[in-house]
């Protein structure tokens, strides 16, 4: 890596979202299970459902804290390193923005107060609409970030303005509903709740193989198993939906994950394994399945599937028309608010000004890209392809990982059906070790979004080497310094904390037949 302000502004964002999205899906997934739980304890009475729901509320409570400590710190982050981007579109990256601080930090935090010390003041009803609402905060949350991610991903109802040199907001709701966003968002938030089933799954197995709150541990892994075998089959769907949208908003991302360097006959085949050689642009000891990346990727078996080299020499013609909007812009942008510009050159950029974002890859080599010869043009068409090697295995990793996840939940779920989630000591060893799996399969799909749209920030709008603040290196190496120091140090106080109240446990039964017992039976509370 080059140690220069970009590469560093990238790896410091880099690393806070990965920390901090180490607490994200547990927080995701573990506030609805503690609805369904809760749920089932207003249905019935049964004391031991309420003891469930304080156990992991109190496990969701540590990490809720962790979660909003880390994300604060990624939002600054737009100010701090990212001031261009900041400027350039604010008016749009700005309202989901503030809309997800409000649901966080206000609807959010607000019923995590009153879900933990509204036990007794609160009627049964009461508390379940309560935990209710902190779910749909938790998920409300993840919505709006993910609208603003998914804008840059997929730039819609925005229009750049030549007067204030800054992309503006056009039409809203085309912002609220694009379909990368949304597609985004379900197959987050459903990643999430794995990673809270295998959690809750790992933990439970861990109670039964010690012999210890065997009833709360077997009804918490059937709560566990049956809500992870739904959620990890629509991640699969709606993983499929984002790579069916790869293909249409971002090919260059889709062709660098199958290591697709020409254009293949359709339907194109899977590559299921291989070492992709970027230089060389072949795959060494490449397995293929015949069509079914075609039939993934385009959901047909006639739609071809552009590789890199087609792309490439695309995207040169981008650059070439680009230069076109940016000459336009300059001579726009000279005659100011009140000058007058004649209709050619109105036309010339309102023809070509689609691709403005491909003549600024060119900063990177030349100051005005009016002036770029044609070997920098080559070179900043090249630069359109990212990193094939990590994003062709932080795929396979993710996929791989999410076909586990159905096969242990599924499972695990058959067992609680036939009342022998405890007779498999092997099996619960293995849920306990599949614990940290969830996350690294997380962390696999958010190097594959983001890492797999360099060099873009907006994506066909705006490079990444634009968007940086003018700040010194050793400024961003000093705070990415702190940064890893901090975050650390959260995490193992997290972990410690959450170890202690693992092994500590629920609290104890000082009736275990009330425990169990029907409403009818349990004295009034």
């Amino acid at each position: 890596m080059e140690f220069d302000i970009v590469s560093l502004s990238r790896l410091q964002f880099a690393i806070t979202a990965l920390y901090h999205f180490l607490f994200v899906p547990l927080t995701l997934g573990l506030s609805v299970i503690l609805a369904i739980m809760e749920t089932v304890y207003v249905m019935t009475g049964r004391l031991v459902w309420r003891q469930m729901t304080k156990f992991w509320g109190t496990l969701f409570g540590i990490n809720f804290v962790m979660g909003v400590a880390t994300g604060i710190v990624m939002e600054f982050q737009f100010g701090m390193n990212w001031s261009y981007y900041s400027h350039y579109v604010g008016d749009i990256f700005g309202a989901p923005l503030a809309i997800e601080g409000l649901m966080a930090f206000f609807l959010e935090a607000t019923f995590v107060g009153l879900f933990f010390f509204g036990w007794d003041k609160l009627s049964k009803l009461g508390h379940l609409m309560v935990t209710y609402l902190v779910a749909a905060g938790s998920n409300m949350s993840a919505l709006w970030i993910l609208i603003a991610n998914g804008w840059m991903q997929n730039p819609v109802g925005s229009a750049f303005n030549p007067q204030t040199m800054r992309m503006e907001v056009t039409d809203f709701f085309a912002v609220l509903f694009n379909p990368v966003a949304q597609a985004k968002f379900v197959h987050t938030v459903s990643a999430g709740y794995v990673t809270a089933s295998i959690f809750v799954l790992g933990v439970s197995a861990w109670y039964l193989l010690k012999g210890r709150s065997t009833e709360l541990a077997k009804r918490s892994m059937t709560i566990a198993a049956s809500f992870g075998l739904a959620a990890s089959l629509s991640v699969v769907v709606l993983g499929d939906e984002s790579g069916y949208l790869s293909s249409e908003h971002q090919k260059m991302k889709l062709a660098a994950i199958e290591a697709a360097w020409d254009t293949e006959p359709p339907p194109a085949s899977f590559t299921a394994f291989g070492f992709p050689d970027q230089e060389a642009r072949e795959t060494h000891y490449a397995v293929h399945i015949p069509w079914v990346m075609g039939l993934i990727g385009t959901r047909s078996l006639d739609t071809a599937i552009p590789g890199i080299s087609e792309l490439v020499e695309n995207n040169k013609t981008y650059i070439r028309n680009g230069i076109k909007a940016y000459d336009a812009l300059e001579q726009i942008r000279i005659a100011g608010p009140k000058g007058q510009v004649s209709e050619e050159i109105q036309a010339q950029f309102e023809d070509n000004g689609q691709w403005l974002g491909y003549a600024l890859l060119l900063k990177r080599y030349v100051d005005d890209p009016r002036l770029a010869t044609e070997e920098q043009i080559v070179k900043a068409a090249n630069d359109t392809v990212p990193g094939v090697l990590p994003l062709f295995w932080s795929f396979r990793i993710m996929v791989g990982l999410g076909f586990f996840f159905i096969l242990l939940t599924g499972t695990f779920f058959y067992l609680s059906g036939r009342r022998r989630l405890d007779q498999h000591r092997w099996l619960l060893k293995v849920a306990v070790f599949s614990i940290p799996l969830p996350w690294i399969a997380a962390e696999m799909g958010w190097i594959v979004a983001e890492f797999g749209r360099q060099p873009w920030i907006i994506e066909g709008v705006l490079p990444t080497a634009m968007a940086v603040s003018n700040l010194g290196a050793s400024t961003v190496l000093l705070t990415i310094a702190g940064f890893v120091a901090i975050y650390t140090v959260l995490i193992v106080i997290e972990m410690g904390l959450m170890i202690r109240a693992i092994k500590d446990g629920p609290a104890p039964d000082s009736n275990p037949e009330a425990m169990l017992a029907p409403a009818s039976i349990v004295p009034a509370e």
